[in-house]
This record gives C-alpha cells, sequence and structure tokens, in this order.
C-alpha cells in the first residue's frame, strides 16, 4: 500500500499499473517463486473514466477546412505536407484505423474500393469500402521526404513510433487551427485517436449493429466496443424505439363538431331518451296485463 501510495500518476494510469502488478506477482507465484502474493487484499482503485468523445459532421469538415491552410513551412512542402495530412485525416475518419496503423499501411492493401483491414482469426479477411474522394486522395497522395512505393505515408526507415509522434505534433497544430469549441466556449480537447471514434460511433448511430462495428474495429470480444461506446449504443436504441413509434398507425383526428350541430345532437340524445323511457313503461304495463290475465292452473 506505501509503495502504491508513492505513484503520481492519474486515477486510470494507476489502475492500470496496478493491474499489471497484481498479474507479475501471480505469475511468480504459479512458477513457484514465491508462495504469498504481497497484492493480495489491494482495493481497486477507482478511475471514473469519461466517455469517449468524437467529431460531428460540422466539425470534422472545420477540420478538412483547416488543413488547407495548414503550413508546416514556406513553399511546396508546405502544399505538400498540407495534402498528406488531409488524406491521413481522411483515412482514419473512414476506416477505422490507428493512426500507427494509418501511418504504416502498406498499398497492397488496397484492392479496389476496399481496405483490407486485417486477417480475422478463423482466417478471413475484413474490409472496408472506402468513398470514392478518399481512394482517389490515396493514390494521388503526394510522396514525403524519403517516399517508400511499399507505403502510403512512410519511409520505411526508423521507428513507427518515432514517426507516430510527428505526425502527432502535426495534429496539434491542425487542432489549434479548427479551433473546435465546445457549447459553453471552451477548447475542445482534441486528439487523432477521435478519428477512429467518429468513425465507431456514426456507424452505431447509423444502426449499424454493435457487434459488426466491433469486428470493424478489430477487437477481441464486443465487450470491449460496448464499454468504450457504450452512451452511442444507448442512443441507437432511442433511435430505434422512435423508428417503432413511427411505425404506428397515424389516428385521423375527429372533425370539430359546431356549436349550433352540438345543440342539436343534445336534444336529439334527450329526445331519444324520453322515448325510450315511454317504450319502458309500456313494457312493463304489458308484462303486468299479461300476469294477471294468465289461467290459474287447477290442482
Amino acid at each position: 500500500m506505501s509503495f502504491r501510495n508513492t505513484w503520481s500518476d492519474g486515477p486510470l494510469a494507476k489502475r492500470k499499473k496496478q493491474e499489471r502488478l497484481i498479474g507479475f506477482f501471480w505469475m511468480c507465484i504459479r512458477r513457484g517463486y514465491i508462495r504469498d502474493n504481497p497484492t493480495f487484499g489491494l482495493g481497486k482503485i477507482k478511475a471514473d473514466q469519461a466517455p469517449t468523445d468524437y467529431f460531428p459532421a460540422d466539425e470534422f469538415d472545420r477540420i478538412i477546412d483547416a488543413t488547407y491552410a495548414y503550413r508546416e513551412n514556406r513553399g511546396e512542402t508546405g502544399n505538400t505536407n498540407s495534402t498528406r495530412l488531409r488524406t491521413m485525416t481522411l483515412l482514419m475518419r473512414w476506416s477505422g484505423l490507428r493512426i500507427r496503423d494509418a501511418v504504416t499501411l502498406e498499398r497492397s492493401r488496397l484492392h479496389a474500393d476496399s481496405l483490407l483491414l486485417y486477417q480475422a482469426k478463423t482466417g478471413t479477411p475484413v474490409y472496408v469500402p472506402l468513398p470514392f474522394h478518399l481512394i482517389e486522395a490515396l493514390k494521388n497522395a503526394p510522396p514525403g521526404p524519403k517516399p517508400n512505393p511499399r507505403y502510403f505515408f512512410w519511409s520505411g526507415n526508423g521507428s513507427p513510433k518515432s514517426v507516430v509522434a510527428n505526425w502527432q505534433r502535426s495534429y496539434r497544430r491542425l487542432f489549434e487551427l479548427a479551433n473546435i469549441t465546445k457549447s459553453d466556449g471552451s477548447r475542445k480537447r482534441c486528439h487523432p485517436h477521435m478519428f477512429r471514434d467518429t468513425f465507431a460511433v456514426e456507424m452505431l448511430l447509423a444502426g449499424v449493429p454493435i457487434d459488426q462495428v466491433s469486428i470493424l474495429l478489430g477487437h477481441s470480444s464486443v465487450k470491449i466496443t460496448e464499454k468504450h461506446y457504450s452512451p452511442w449504443v444507448k442512443a441507437r436504441h432511442l433511435q430505434l424505439q422512435q423508428s417503432v413509434r413511427n411505425a404506428w398507425p397515424v389516428k385521423t383526428p375527429k372533425p370539430a363538431i359546431s356549436a349550433n350541430n352540438r345543440r342539436r345532437l343534445k336534444r336529439r340524445s334527450s329526445t331519444v331518451g324520453v322515448v325510450s323511457t315511454a317504450n319502458e313503461r309500456d313494457r312493463a304495463k304489458h308484462d303486468q296485463l299479461k300476469q294477471t290475465s294468465a289461467p290459474i292452473d287447477s290442482v
């Protein structure tokens, strides 16, 4: 417990660190290195994870517009960086790829109008269709400083981690240009992974089953998808409920009755009531006369 108190990370990072620590000591027990687990009895670290955010259509269009104003430097290189950044943004939005997978994307994975995401455990390839304008942008994307015919955006040299870090710096500048704000006027926290979230959320809001969205995202279980996108699954359920209500038959409203017709109907109903009462009295008298005039059976 005293060792855990020295951690200066946030709640979520602390929880992940403790999970790794517990797993390490259980591994030591299974291999016979120790007999008792020092982490036994540690309570769970509570971490309120913020719900997944995404870019609605208007915010995404604003980001795309900002790519035209983006310049890392002057001259042709600035235009080249702007076009590559715009193509990368469209790729992550419409494919759901993580930024590392998008940066190291190989050209051979593009088949006609679809992109090979990954090979499923069953051996079945998983493809996602891409919009025509994105396919054209990928084919015509300008090469980087050290072009490699095997990749769209990567030279193949160096560590992918360092290349991703360069792209993330570019996106920080891009988001500053886009200047996306919340309803209260404060700056919205933006990061490249939100393009993948936008892909998933828009699919769910369009009514795509969550198990299919989970397959496209490459999650090992649909529970992972539900964990990260549960608020948007609820929104999809509300859409389904509204669709059911829209399918109900429309009731035709009754026509309004004028004052004259209302008085006429009232007089008619009162007249019918008087007639029915008189008929009931006549029927009662008839039954009484019938009983008194009936013959008496002899014993």
